[in-house]
This record gives C-alpha cells, sequence and structure tokens, in this order.
C-alpha cells in the first residue's frame, strides 16, 4: 500500500502552490478525476478483505476530503487575485473623450401618422384600433362589398388557411373593420379615426403587400356632406401647410358609402418639378363618401335615424408627397443611410395633445 500520508501532502502541497485555475483544475482531475490517483486506489478496495477495506477506506475519504478543502480554498484565493489583477489592467481612463452616439431617427411613416393624428384629433376625432386578421363578414359583408367584387379574389388579397367546413380569415384589406366593430359595440354618436396596418397583393414603387391606412368615421343624426367637405378641406391644408390648397370632390363609386368621390389637390408638374398646392393639375390622395345606409343597418344603427361620412388614406402616400419620397418599397428597406435622411428628430413629432404647430 502507498504511504497516504506522503499522497495527502503532495497533492495538498501542489494545490496550495498552484498558479492559476488551469493548473489547478489539472491538479484535481489528477488526483480525484476518473482516472486520478485517489479514484484509482478505491477502485481496489473491492479485492481487500472487510478489515483492511474498512481501514484504507477510512485513509482514502480522508485525503479526498482534505484535497478537496485544499482545492475550494485555493479557488477562491485565485479567484479573488485575478479580480485585483483585472481591475488594475482595465482600469477606464476617464481623461478620454466621449464615444460619439448615433442619434435616432423618427421613421416618416410613424411621423406621417402622427400628423394625421394630430390634425384630425383636434376636429373632435379618437383614435380605436382592431385585430390585423379579420373574418369574411367585419372585411367585406358587413361593408356591402358584393361576393364577385375583385377585393375577395385570391390574387388580390391574403387568405389564411382554413378547415375546409370553416370560413377562411383574412389578412384585412383596410382598416374599415375597426369602423364595423366600433359601430357594432357602441352607440351613436361616433368620431373615430383608424390608423393601421393593412395588407393586400401587390409590389411594385407606388404600392406594397402590407401598407398603412388611416380611416375616419363620424356618425350622428344631423352629420350631412357639407361636413365630410369642411372636415377634408380643413385636413389637407393642414397636412401639406398651405393655407389656399386648392380642393375639388370628384364622383366615384365605394360599396360602403353613398354618395362617394376622390379627393384631389391642386399641384403643377412644370419643369419637370412636383409642387403642391400651385398650377392648374390635380392629384387624387384619398376617397372618401356618406356612408351607405345598408352599412348602418349591417351594424344595427336605424339609417332612418343617423346617417354619417367615412374617408380613408393610405399613410405612404401621404409620406411620399409631402416629404418627396419617391419609391415606397425603401420604407421597408431598413437602410439606415435613407432613416437618416428622410427620418425626423424626436421634436419633430406633434403634439397629440395640442395638435400641430403650424
Amino acid at each position: 500500500m502507498p504511504d497516504f500520508d506522503a499522497l495527502r501532502e503532495e497533492f495538498i502541497t501542489a494545490v496550495t502552490n498552484a498558479a492559476d485555475s488551469r493548473e489547478l483544475e489539472f491538479l484535481r482531475i489528477e488526483a480525484l478525476g476518473k482516472k486520478g490517483k485517489v479514484t484509482e486506489l478505491m477502485k481496489g478496495l473491492g479485492t481487500m478483505d472487510p478489515d483492511e477495506r474498512k481501514s484504507v477506506g477510512l485513509s482514502l475519504n480522508s485525503i479526498k476530503s482534505d484535497i478537496t478543502t485544499a482545492i475550494e480554498k485555493r479557488k477562491i484565493a485565485l479567484a479573488k487575485g485575478e479580480l485585483q489583477t483585472r481591475l488594475l489592467e482595465e482600469k477606464v481612463d476617464v481623461t478620454l473623450p466621449i464615444r460619439p452616439e448615433q442619434t435616432g431617427r423618427i421613421h416618416p411613416i410613424s411621423q406621417t401618422i402622427d400628423e394625421v393624428v394630430a390634425i384630425l384629433g383636434e376636429m373632435g376625432l379618437q383614435v380605436v384600433e382592431g385585430p390585423d386578421i379579420e373574418d369574411d363578414w367585419h372585411n367585406f359583408t358587413a361593408l356591402n362589398i358584393p361576393p364577385d367584387h375583385p377585393a375577395r379574389q385570391e390574387h388580390d388579397t391574403f387568405y389564411l388557411p382554413g378547415e375546409a367546413d370553416s370560413e377562411r380569415m383574412v389578412l384585412r384589406t383596410h382598416t374599415s373593420p375597426v369602423q364595423i366593430r366600433t359601430m357594432q359595440h357602441g352607440t351613436p354618436p361616433f368620431r373615430i379615426i383608424a390608423p393601421g396596418r393593412t395588407y393586400r397583393c401587390d409590389y411594385d414603387a407606388t404600392h406594397s403587400p402590407m401598407f398603412h391606412q388611416v380611416e375616419g368615421l363620424v356618425i350622428d343624426q344631423g352629420t350631412h356632406m357639407g361636413h365630410l367637405k369642411g372636415c377634408l378641406i380643413e385636413f389637407c391644408r393642414a397636412f401639406f401647410d398651405v393655407d389656399n390648397l386648392p380642393v375639388r370632390f370628384r364622383p366615384s363609386y365605394f360599396p360602403f358609402t353613398e354618395p362617394s368621390a376622390e379627393v384631389d389637390i391642386g399641384c403643377t408638374r412644370e419643369g419637370g418639378q412636383f409642387r403642391i398646392g400651385h398650377g392648374e393639375e390635380w392629384l387624387e390622395i384619398l376617397g372618401c363618401g356618406m356612408v351607405n345606409p345598408k352599412v348602418l343597418e349591417n351594424c344595427g344603427i336605424a339609417s332612418s335615424e343617423y346617417q354619417g361620412f367615412a374617408f380613408g388614406m393610405g399613410i405612404e402616400r401621404l409620406a411620399m408627397l409631402k416629404y418627396g419620397i419617391p419609391d415606397l418599397r425603401t420604407f421597408y428597406e431598413t437602410d439606415l443611410r435613407w432613416l437618416k435622411h428622410y427620418g425626423f428628430s424626436a421634436l419633430d413629432v406633434p403634439s397629440l395633445v395640442g395638435g400641430l404647430n403650424r
């Protein structure tokens, strides 16, 4: 049998003098690992007679305990020493100038939404929201959109997979379902705006599969077309910051409004330069109309007692016109150089309480 006292002394001395954590781990494996010296001796206990096994076992357990204790103590000491070394070596030179920080920019879409909400909010309209995934009734049927309308076709709309015997859900094609839900679960009068994401199968310089809309709805007993025109004329002039901006209403058709109109603003393209508010040309920017009585009845509102108007516009389109952004696709390319050029500082964001400072 080996000299147990010498074995103990050998390893404890080596552990005490270990220079670093790596050497300490090597000593632990050499002594107590699967093939360590103490472990190998303990494997031989099974070949001894009971009296010898008891005596040798006690000695080996004592050696193992002493070595383990020595390793833990040395590990703590080494950790403290390594920490002190790092503190001395990793000093921060507080005399160095600070690193330049990149200033974040507000995306033109966020900026435009805030501007639209601020202007319409001053007119008494409140923001409401709804789900991006809608059923057919809220997205189409309740809005008086017929079954054969192109918007219901697969090539125009994103339908979600569904069971054969169940109604397929759809990514909303407009924020109009928010108007339906508001009228269903509330009592007139209503004065709301519904900004949010919408989805359609289209992609080019002026269209994106996912884009943003804001829609407005006003329902009351005395609401008429004059209120609609006044609201949108003031909105266009405030948003584009042109006091005498020419605005015209051109007859159109939408299933959910009757009568319906497209709203055009005056502009010019002389000399290859596009300018809003000057010249004799026109540019369409949004659609509107008086809410179709069928839509009111679908929501449980008596069309003989209440009437109102609705309008909708694309946020990206407004931003492109106001800030001179030529391609809609660049809104979603996450190019920091583009954002630095077209983005806004936090100080440019309009107050949602006091409106725009014009």
